[in-house]
């Protein structure tokens, strides 16, 4: 299965994630998505849910959740997030952002879910069609995010590789550091898997 934020900006989806959604049983993404991708691309409106079985017997529930993609009025079209639990473990929600600012969407998330683990796309992305507004999360929006899931692990995605990211991965960990919250970041490496479900 496929978690696709949007299918519209090279950054998120590029050549060679087009060619692995062909390999994917399920790609969940926004309604404009699908209808661009086609088969097996579902487009999930917000709170919009599907069930999906996993291999041991346990139903995998994943839910839409608003996003936004900049500034409101100058937004780069629709984007999704998700949140991802098991139905017998609702307390135990794995969020993705997508690609999205802090704003009131989100803040709903965090008062409808119980969530574990909140896999955030930061990076504050900037390009010149919207001026110095950004398109992702600032490092303080990912210290809001972070207060605002309290017993969340946060892992931050989405801040290097690309030159409209303005923000590092030592800017983030230096601003979560001086807000007291460093121990709640976990890094990921780059093709390493890990395990984020119980």
């Amino acid at each position: 299965m496929v978690l696709l934020s949007h299918d519209h900006h090279f950054d998120n989806l590029d050549h060679l994630g087009r060619t692995l959604l062909g390999q994917a049983d399920r790609v969940l993404t926004t309604a404009a998505g699908a209808d661009r991708l086609g088969i097996p691309a579902t487009g999930l409106a917000n709170w919009q849910k599907v069930d999906l079985p996993a291999r041991d017997g346990r139903v995998l529930q994943v839910t839409g959740t608003p996003a936004r993609h900049g500034p409101e009025g100058m937004d780069r079209g629709p984007v999704t997030g998700f949140v991802a639990a098991f139905t017998d473990a609702p307390e135990s929600g794995i969020y993705v952002s997508g690609d999205t600012v802090w704003y009131d969407g989100v803040a709903e998330v965090a008062r409808r879910f119980r969530i574990r683990t909140a896999v955030l796309f930061m990076g504050a992305a900037r390009v010149p069609e919207v001026g110095p507004w950004h398109l992702t999360m600032t490092a303080e929006d990912g210290i809001t995010a972070a207060r605002s899931f309290a017993s969340a692990t946060i892992v931050p995605l989405h801040f290097e590789g690309w030159a409209h990211f303005s923000e590092s991965r030592e800017e983030i960990a230096r601003a979560f550091g001086e807000a007291g919250l460093e121990h709640r970041l976990r890094w990921l490496d780059a093709g390493h898997t890990i395990s984020l479900a119980q």
